[in-house]
């Protein structure tokens, strides 16, 4: 996980009252890897393109995205707040 995604992840751990739905979204991601699904599921999955080919995009909320990337048994996190900025 780069650092970026690390601060934001510990924000969203400390301060948002979405962390229910983030560990829900992950524990998803989770199940499915483990059954060789791990693009199926809660938050409706989409494959990004261009610069984030090979990431997921799941909704956290109508504003913030979890963008990940399953590597064998491990969810590599990228972003988990403001996907889209405006």
């Amino acid at each position: 996980m780069c650092a970026e995604a690390g601060r934001r992840l510990s924000h969203a751990l400390v301060t948002d009252s979405r962390l229910g739905r983030l560990r829900d979204l992950l524990r998803d991601i989770a199940r499915g890897a483990g059954q060789d699904t791990p693009h199926e599921g809660i938050g409706k999955p989409e494959a990004l393109k261009q610069g984030l080919h090979g990431y997921w995009s799941r909704r956290i909320t109508d504003e913030h995205r979890l963008i990940y990337k399953v590597v064998g048994e491990e969810i590599r996190i990228a972003a988990c707040r403001f996907h889209y900025s405006g």
